[in-house]
């Protein structure tokens, strides 16, 4: 089934020759799109030559098994290189159905996600600021930069609503399940009877959007300039360097107040625009694919619960794939892959078992 896969090995060769010819060398834009390409085949093709060379092998221990002037020893021989031959032909074949499968065309991109404190009040608020700290950890564990676009802090330091962007290689690709409603059950500091509440804040992960996918009419925008503030109405600065933008088509409002500067506001603002349009473009299409798969947010809704995290026993648990761990303070600080590569795993699943019904 894998016959067309030379074709990525003819491609490979001549990329290699190309990237050691000095005048691609000294074309930079042209070097660095053959790289990238490079890259991304590079591992169909080594997998596809082990695939090949197993292939092979069990080829010539069959003719070694099927000889008439081979002895027992030679037979043996044969039947165990046979047996290992397959076993690696079965392996590389599903690690080539994996790397075949169609890319995300967003995984690579840098992303902004959104924390909003749901049903709860002030213990939601609370709870948007762990999963912000949460979302922190785990960028700066994969070496990712964060920085806040805006963010309605309350009294007691919990967060109504904070936006931030997240650049790195591959932030989508490991961010795009985190979308949906976090439920958290734990027991309130300011719960004097001990009893445990339920509350729930929203996770939203956007790619950043770049200019060439979507167009923004500057006519469109309505820019507004205001002050600062922070909680309790406490003023960062005098000046009206606060950003609000809102797109006057749909109605989508943002707003940017974390740097003094309002160009830069203004620039976050317009980051941030651009991730929301192209998501709900996003999203209006796939409403029109009945087949759209399921595993990311579920339902696609974000209002569906994803995730609950149980203070008293210790607790996290994810509802698509029915995931419980019981290392809610490792979770916490960061350690969220335990729970993100069996999601990916999951919808690798899916999209084989979607491929295979073609």
């Amino acid at each position: 089934m894998f016959e067309n896969l030379q074709v990525f090995v003819n491609r490979y060769e001549e990329l290699n020759l190309k990237l050691y010819d000095p005048d691609t060398a000294a074309n930079r834009e042209l070097y660095t799109k053959l790289m990238k390409e490079h890259s991304e085949i590079t591992p169909i093709v080594e997998k596809y030559k082990e695939y090949k060379r197993a292939e092979d092998n069990l080829a010539e221990a069959q003719e070694l098994l099927n000889d008439p002037s081979s002895d027992r020893d030679l037979k043996d021989m044969a039947l165990e290189e046979i047996a290992e031959a397959k076993q690696i032909i079965e392996e590389t074949g599903e690690e080539l159905k994996i790397l075949l499968l169609p890319k995300d065309p967003n995984d690579e991109k840098n992303v902004i996600v959104e924390i909003r404190g749901g049903t709860g009040g002030e213990e939601a608020a609370l709870f948007a600021s762990v999963l912000f700290r949460m979302y922190s950890y785990y960028a700066d564990r994969h070496g990712w930069s964060i920085e806040v676009v805006s963010a309605n802090e309350t009294e007691l330091g919990g967060y109504k609503e904070i936006s931030f962007t997240i650049d790195g290689a591959g932030a989508y690709s490991r961010l795009k399940f985190e979308s949906g409603v976090h439920r958290v059950q734990r027991v309130p500091e300011t719960e004097t009877q001990g009893r445990i509440h339920t509350s729930a804040a929203t996770v939203a992960v956007l790619p950043e959007a770049e200019e060439i996918e979507l167009e923004i009419d500057p006519k469109d925008l309505k820019i507004d300039t205001f002050r600062s503030s922070g909680a309790g109405g406490q003023h960062i600065n005098k000046t009206s360097s606060a950003i609000r933008i809102t797109h006057l088509p749909t109605g989508t409002v943002v707003e940017c107040q974390d740097e003094r500067s309002q160009y830069k506001n203004k620039d976050k603002a317009m980051r941030v625009l651009r991730a929301r349009l192209l998501d709900a473009k996003v999203t209006a299409q796939n409403d029109q694919i009945a087949s759209e798969r399921k595993s990311q947010v579920g339902s696609g809704d974000r209002s569906e619960r994803i995730r609950t995290y149980n203070y008293p026993q210790s607790r996290v648990t994810d509802h698509r794939i029915g995931l419980t761990l019981y290392k809610l303070d490792d979770i916490l600080s960061g350690n969220l892959d335990e729970l993100i590569d069996p999601l990916i795993a999951d919808d690798r699943a899916k999209k084989l078992e979607a491929q295979n019904e073609i």
